[in-house]
């Protein structure tokens, strides 16, 4: 599968210390040879949410990845990587809506 990084989601990832940087960056990109690797979790879709797309997040330590899995177009998203807390999935919806 290839993988895509939302431009945004490339400027957050600048924005965060090198290591960590460094370390999010590979599992970004591993996700397209594993999209569910061990540790990540699906999150529930809005209703009208197509059958072809799960929404997935993957859990380094203090950081979260979001990302979408499309099935039909062979395709990882990568909508957002941000740290835990303070971030709460409350823009979830509008990082899905980026999608459309």
């Amino acid at each position: 599968m290839q993988v895509w990084i939302d431009p945004d989601t490339l400027k957050e990832l600048q924005k965060s210390p090198g290591n960590v940087r460094q370390r999010l960056h590979r599992l970004a990109l591993a996700l397209g040879d594993e999209p569910r690797p061990a540790g990540s979790k699906a999150l529930t879709p809005p209703d009208s949410w197509p059958a072809h797309l799960e929404l997935r997040r993957l859990r380094v330590d203090s950081w979260r990845i979001l990302y979408v899995i499309d099935a039909e177009w062979k395709l990882i998203t990568i909508l957002a990587i941000r740290k835990r807390p303070p971030y709460d999935y409350k823009d979830l919806q509008d990082l899905l809506d980026k999608l459309k």
